[in-house]
């Protein structure tokens, strides 16, 4: 481009060369539009693919460039025609060029490529300062939970019947749960991801607290995948959703209910299930009707500010009763992590 604007600056461009000059440059322009859509495409693809992508998108590019270059420049200035013999001209002609206007269409790809990286880079940035508030609200949120008197009242009152009764070796226990339950909860990071497994054995450290409580009107499930024990998850993201179900599953029943907590891979995701046998909600489209559930719509708005719409929270009914909450969030493992 620069050598045909030397023309127009400083040599003698023929006629029509005003004309030509904005035509090939917009042709060129409407062919990265072409090279955009195949980025697009291949965008979640592995680097081997973009950088085949990259590579071989810009030289079709340039050839088809200078393809239209050649046919658009002979016409307009048939002077210039390169007659060989026979007096045909080389079908290769119309090809010049083709390795400077590479250059030129693999120059535009690094710069699309950079500018959709900083782009991106950019709403990340955002996306993780919003995470961080968010979990710190909800970090503050549950130490308040913590410390609230009833909550505290009502463990300690559990703790006191079983000396009374003469249980001191379940109340020690009982004592020594709800101080790791405590530590667990003021030490943690909610920013730091942490195993399946590790998240389970500190809702544990909670549900043992409550299955003192409710004793045998709080029936509980497991079911862990040897998959998903080791999938990274954000940390202190099950609790609130046990939580509801202890609120309006159990704590309201007169012979309680069960509450069954799972996990699993499913593809390249890792799925997160509570379930419980409670009345449940009335839903309207697999979403909480307005008013309903804190914690269920903090969670909610928790997932989709750290992963984005790559994550999905799915409210159903429980058969024959209840409420079922679906997590979906993209399977990360340890060993990816280090």
């Amino acid at each position: 481009m620069s050598f045909y604007l030397g023309i127009v600056m400083w040599g003698r461009p023929p006629d029509n060369y005003g004309f030509y000059l904005p035509t090939i440059a917009m042709i060129g322009m409407t062919i990265t539009l072409g090279l955009r859509w195949m980025y697009h495409l291949t965008w979640d693809n592995g680097l081997l693919t973009r950088v085949v992508a990259i590579l071989g998108g810009s030289y079709g590019a340039a050839v088809l460039w200078m393809f239209s270059r050649g046919v658009i420049f002979y016409n307009a200035f048939p002077e210039e025609r390169k007659v060989y013999e026979g007096g045909s001209m080389s079908f290769f002609s119309y090809f010049d060029g083709s390795v400077s206007a590479f250059w030129v269409m693999l120059s535009w790809s690094a710069l699309y490529f950079g500018i959709k990286y900083y782009l991106l880079m950019q709403e990340e940035r955002q996306r993780s300062l919003k995470a961080m508030n968010m979990a710190h609200e909800a970090q503050l949120k549950m130490l308040r939970y913590q410390l609230n008197p009833h909550f505290l009242f009502n463990t300690l009152n559990a703790i006191s019947t079983l000396v009374l009764d003469g249980n001191n070796s379940l109340a020690n226990v009982m004592v020594t749960r709800l101080s790791r339950f405590l530590r667990y909860s003021l030490d943690n990071d909610p920013m730091l991801r942490v195993t399946v497994a590790e998240e389970i054995e500190a809702l544990q450290l909670y549900l043992d607290i409550e299955k003192v409580r409710f004793d045998e009107r709080l029936r509980l499930h497991f079911d862990v995948d040897s998959a998903a024990s080791e999938a990274l998850m954000p940390s202190l993201l099950l609790q609130p959703l046990v939580e509801n179900s202890i609120k309006y599953a159990i704590a309201n029943a007169i012979d309680g209910g069960s509450i069954a907590i799972s996990a699993s891979v499913t593809g390249r995701d890792l799925e997160l299930v509570v379930a419980d046998d409670g009345p449940g909600l009335d839903l309207r489209n697999g979403r909480l009707p307005k008013g309903g559930g804190v914690g269920l719509a903090n969670t909610r708005e928790r997932l989709k500010a750290l992963y984005g719409n790559k994550q999905s929270f799915r409210l159903s009914t429980t058969e024959p009763h209840g409420l079922t909450i679906t997590i979906r969030i993209p399977l990360e493992n340890t060993t990816d992590s280090e």
